[in-house]
């Protein structure tokens, strides 16, 4: 392999983000880039990577136009759909690991609270009716898990002390130091033996609209589908379908499109249960991506390939 890239010039979108890298390492500078205004002392020809901002839609994009000698475009989050895109032939290094913890509690809890008839519970309240009833609850149900990767690994680890029968199921059928993982090519079987369908696989030409008519037809009557991935990942159309007809429950995190328009039918329909997409955006977030950011940027001091690569750009393998 030929000398590693050099990066010298760091670009992150806040003054929290900025303070936090401090001290740096030698040879390397940081600088503010909200993509509101030019860069705080750095010119565009200087910069070699850019940290994105954790949100505010896809405007922030045009500005790496900008940015003629980029090396590095490193997310804050797990998920980068539209990023090596955005990046062109830049490397595009993803935050895997980072929201890991905070998304796999979120899967868990929205698990509970459609299972259990928390969200039902709420309603009630606000109407001061005391109404109990008999939920499933989680204990004892047919789990199916689609997605094995970091997030994927902590949920399972937290759904184990709730005695949930899991099967989980990856891109290809293969066994890993946790069991048997099914393959993709199995969900409409699969399906039709799951009582809660989690879905946690990344968003990719092969995964979009990987949970279907067929996968959403084949589940039994009364199942959930928690979904904390991509929205795309999910028909949107087959799953309101099923939802709104009262055979599904749902709990979401991510829909498509994002956010759902006013009047959409998912709004109004009391088993399904949806959250502002915020499955990494929790207190652990902000500690986790400081300490992330400054073991990249220690690698990138070094010549050292950057961690979590999902585009390898100038660091070519081989």
């Amino acid at each position: 392999m030929s000398a590693e890239p050099k990066v010298r010039t760091i670009t992150v979108p806040t003054r929290q983000l900025l303070d936090s890298l401090a001290p740096l390492p030698g040879g390397m500078r940081a600088v503010l880039w909200d993509f509101e205004s030019d860069p705080e002392g750095a010119g565009y020809a200087d910069i070699d990577a850019v940290v994105a901002p954790y949100a505010g839609g896809n405007g922030w994009q045009q500005g790496l136009r900008r940015v003629p000698n980029l090396l590095l475009l490193q997310a804050q989050t797990t998920g980068y759909d539209g990023l090596p895109e955005a990046a062109g032939g830049a490397a595009v290094a993803s935050a895997a690991g980072v929201h890991a913890a905070a998304t796999a509690e979120l899967a868990v809890g929205l698990m509970l609270a459609s299972l259990r008839g928390i969200d039902a519970a709420v309603r009630d309240q606000q109407e001061s009716r005391w109404n109990p009833h008999r939920y499933p609850g989680l204990a004892d149900r047919k789990v199916t898990l689609v997605g094995v990767g970091g997030i994927g690994r902590e949920i399972a680890s937290r759904l184990a002390p709730f005695e949930v029968r899991l099967t989980r199921v990856g891109s290809t059928a293969r066994n890993d130091d946790g069991g048997r993982v099914h393959g993709a090519d199995e969900l409409v079987r699969l399906a039709a033996d799951t009582e809660v369908l989690v879905v946690i696989t990344p968003l990719n030409e092969s995964t979009r609209g990987l949970v279907g008519e067929q996968v959403l037809a084949a589940l039994p009557d009364g199942a959930l589908v928690v979904n904390v991935a991509r929205g795309p990942v999910v028909d949107t159309d087959a799953l309101t379908r099923e939802v709104v007809s009262g055979r599904l429950r749902a709990a979401l995190d991510v829909v498509d499109p994002e956010p759902l328009p006013a009047g959409h039918p998912l709004w109004g329909c009391a088993n399904a249960i949806i959250t502002p997409h915020v499955g990494g955006n929790s207190d652990a977030f902000t500690p986790r991506i400081e300490e992330f950011l400054r073991r990249q940027v220690q690698r990138l001091a070094a010549g050292e390939e950057p961690l979590n690569l999902v585009q390898s750009g100038p660091w070519k393998r081989g």
